[in-house]
């Protein structure tokens, strides 16, 4: 297993890992979103966990001019769960940022309870389209 810095040559390996958890991503591999999540990825700070030829977790992240590091989407391969490759990439981003705190936008907040984060706030969605 390899943490590695996300370039264009991954793309299809990442949206393979997108397309393999279904509907629940589908914001972001489906005909709407891929043009907009390619965007994304391409203004963004992305890792991925590669296991030869597959793309089993990847972290997106943001720098927000050194007031923090934010995550915004971590996932890993169902398949490849309970490995710690998620907390693996989580640890990659504070490497790359050692001296900026790192925040992650979480809706299943009971898995970084589990790697011990503590909650910093919460988010409000202000509007949807």
């Amino acid at each position: 297993m390899e943490i590695k810095k996300y370039s264009k040559a991954y793309e299809s390996l990442l949206f393979d890992l997108l397309v393999a958890e279904g509907d629940e991503w589908s914001a972001y591999h489906g005909p709407a979103g891929r043009a907009k999540y390619i965007k994304a990825l391409e203004s963004s700070i992305t890792y991925i966990a590669c296991d030869e030829n597959l793309v089993c977790g990847y972290a997106r992240c943001r720098e927000d001019d050194g007031f923090g590091i934010y995550v915004f989407d971590l996932l890993v391969r169902k398949s490849y769960r309970g490995k710690q490759i998620g907390k693996r990439l989580m640890e990659r981003v504070c490497q790359e940022f050692p001296v900026q705190p790192v925040y992650v936008m979480s809706d299943i907040d009971s898995y970084y309870e589990k790697l011990g984060y503590r909650r910093a706030g919460s988010i409000f969605e202000v509007k949807s389209c």
